[in-house]
């Protein structure tokens, strides 16, 4: 959907056909393991004018297969000019006969929402963010919630062992937390584990992670490594084909690496470069990405990459009360390449700032938390 306004945004009169693989208009993901799985919300329609904008949508259509010039689609073939590839990714399911649920779609919400009931064992499988925000929404339900993750800590992947002072919140909201555990197989009632150990649980949730649903693009001359490849400029292998959102893997000139990164600020920025490439304009695409997550009453928001950079503690994670505490990483240098801010969403504001411009700071000054981020420069 931001494609289409990009384009009409930039000038371009021409036939737009959108086509979707739900049936639905389109919608904002987000809030669903938020506000609609907490029961806040029913609905993330975006708020576009489909009729204003001239687009020809065509829901519950699927790409099966793209040639230069035409995509082939489960109604048909449709030739194209140019072409935005928002596939997105699809969750990984787990081996076993036992029903297991995701959240990907809204669809995924509402039935999820709807058996989150009191008294209901739930069992997450996988203690990322999806997991955390799932076993938050199943406990203020009132559900019995287990979560089984495979790390040492929650939110390893994401964010190393930073991760391990996420941990106690799962213990003060009553979740059953099993880190370092395996799961052999999703099962009728509940989970078996690879020691040969049982889960009970009425509701299963995995929330493992995704993969670039880019299937339908083998063999069309995209190429694909981890998502579709593309530069700087959104383009991929192919003239006149660029690629936006979690199905992208981009060039970061700031990072200096390939990023894929599955998050809603992506999914909004992107399609304005990618756009502008089509149009023949020059535009780069090298954001500082950026995520949040709320889980267990604490605001949890991170902005940057920071692989081999050293960290810096920001606050104490053990205080009393709601602690506000972050973490910045640093390059040898001394430039901040990312932050995490818990309760702290004044340090990501002027972090992410501080990662843009690429000022040095002084590493001392930055772990008091009482002194400003903005207030760590050095001249």
């Amino acid at each position: 959907m931001r494609s289409v306004e990009a384009l009409r945004a930039h000038g371009f009169g021409g036939t737009i056909t959108m086509i979707g693989e739900e049936r639905h208009r389109p919608y904002d993901r987000p809030p669903l393991s938020k506000g609609v799985l907490l029961g806040e919300t029913d609905s993330t329609i975006v708020d576009s004018d489909l009729d204003a904008l001239e687009v020809d949508f065509r829901p519950g259509v699927v790409a099966k297969g793209l040639h230069p010039g035409v995509v082939e689609t489960t109604e048909g073939e449709l030739a194209y000019d140019g072409l935005v590839i928002a596939t997105g990714a699809r969750p990984v399911r787990l081996r076993g006969d036992g029903p297991q649920h995701v959240l990907r779609t809204i669809d995924d919400a509402l039935e999820l929402r709807s058996l989150l009931t009191e008294g209901t064992g739930v069992a997450v499988i996988g203690a990322g963010w999806i997991g955390a925000e799932v076993a938050t929404a199943a406990r203020k339900a009132g559900c019995a919630v287990t979560v089984i993750e495979a790390a040492d800590t929650p939110l390893a992947a994401a964010l190393g062992r930073v991760g391990s002072y996420t941990a106690p919140w799962y213990e003060e909201a009553g979740v059953d937390l099993r880190l370092g555990t395996l799961v052999a197989s999703v099962d009728q009632g509940g989970v078996t584990l690879a020691d040969g150990s049982a889960v009970e649980a009425e509701v299963v949730v995995t929330g493992v992670g995704v993969r670039p649903a880019t299937e339908w693009l083998t063999g069309s001359g995209v190429r694909l490594d981890n998502g579709v490849v593309t530069d700087e400029h959104l383009r991929t292998s192919l003239p006149d084909v660029v690629a936006v959102g979690d199905c992208a893997a981009w060039w970061s000139r700031r990072y200096g690496r390939r990023l894929r990164v599955e998050h809603w600020d992506t999914a909004l920025g992107a399609p304005e470069v990618a756009v502008a490439t089509l149009l023949g304009e020059t535009a780069v695409y090298d954001p500082v990405p950026y995520f949040w997550s709320e889980q267990f009453g604490h605001m949890v928001q991170y902005a940057g990459h920071h692989d081999g950079a050293r960290m810096i503690m920001r606050g104490d994670p053990a205080a009393e009360g709601k602690a506000r505490w972050g973490v910045c990483w640093l390059t040898d240098d001394d430039r901040l390449t990312a932050i995490l801010a818990v309760n702290r969403p004044r340090d990501l504001l002027q972090g992410r700032r501080l990662i843009e411009s690429g000022h040095r700071l002084d590493a001392g000054r930055l772990a008091d938390p009482a002194v400003a981020l903005r207030d760590c420069t050095v001249a």
